[in-house]
């Protein structure tokens, strides 16, 4: 009994895993009917699994090579594939680069998910990102595209609307996003090994910003955590 006890808890951050999974794909599903709020509210939960999956491994001591390989798998569907079809769907409504009558410029959203794809093998293979990342880490990314809907929905951030909506600033978040995840350079964890305020500075600044943000911009304050957090990043490395 205590044998069969103990595969149960095995499985239980893979099962997690494949919770984050199903989310990315839902929200796929949603996105290609046009539901871009519920879209990026399955990619926040699939964050949040994503979370969790890491967090009982370690409570259960539940390691396993087969865990690690499928949270890159469904890490590179929610915050890989999920979000390029956030960012088709409006680059598909503002820019057009016509071939055959067949309207291509959007596709450049995908590019996204590459790059993901990339990321997470080069951290599978990578020994130096054992407590910090060197590039930054895709769940990042997926959840900055998660929160453009909300942030378009947002009546008191009228002008930043009408700068998402243009092909050219969606373009230039692809080029910046791809770039940034297969980057050298090095992103702080948000797990801390102590509350000592001087050694976790860096985490306490982001999480009094964040803190600020959410109250008042709510889920629309996603994106700006996300920025002032590769900010940050680079001021640090620097």
């Amino acid at each position: 009994m205590k044998i069969e006890s103990q595969k149960m808890i095995k499985h239980i951050p893979n099962s997690i895993t494949c919770c984050n999974l199903l989310s990315g794909c839902i929200s796929i599903a949603l996105m290609c009917n046009g539901y871009a709020i519920a879209a990026g509210v399955m990619i926040f939960i699939a964050a949040v699994f994503d979370f969790c999956d890491g967090f009982a491994a370690r409570l259960l001591k539940a390691y396993s090579p087969l865990g690690a390989q499928l949270d890159s798998l469904s890490d590179v569907i929610s915050f890989g594939v999920a979000p390029s079809f956030i960012i088709y769907h409006y680059l598909n409504q503002v820019a057009s680069l016509d071939i055959m009558g067949f309207n291509i410029f959007p596709f450049m959203a995908f590019f996204l998910a590459v790059f993901a794809a990339l990321r997470l093998a080069k951290f599978n293979i990578d020994d130096r990102q054992t407590t910090s990342f060197i590039g930054l880490p895709t769940p990042a990314m997926g959840i900055f595209v998660a929160a453009l809907p909300f942030v378009l929905r947002n009546e008191s951030l009228a002008l930043i609307r009408n700068m998402i909506i243009n092909p050219y600033f969606l373009t230039a978040l692809i080029v910046v996003f791809c770039y940034l995840m297969i980057s050298e350079i090095p992103f702080f964890s948000l797990k801390m090994k102590n509350l000592n305020f001087k050694k976790n500075i860096h985490i306490y600044i982001l999480a009094i910003f964040a803190v600020v943000a959410f109250i008042f911009l709510g889920l629309a304050a996603v994106p700006f955590v996300i920025l002032f957090y590769v900010i940050e990043a680079i001021i640090i490395r620097n």
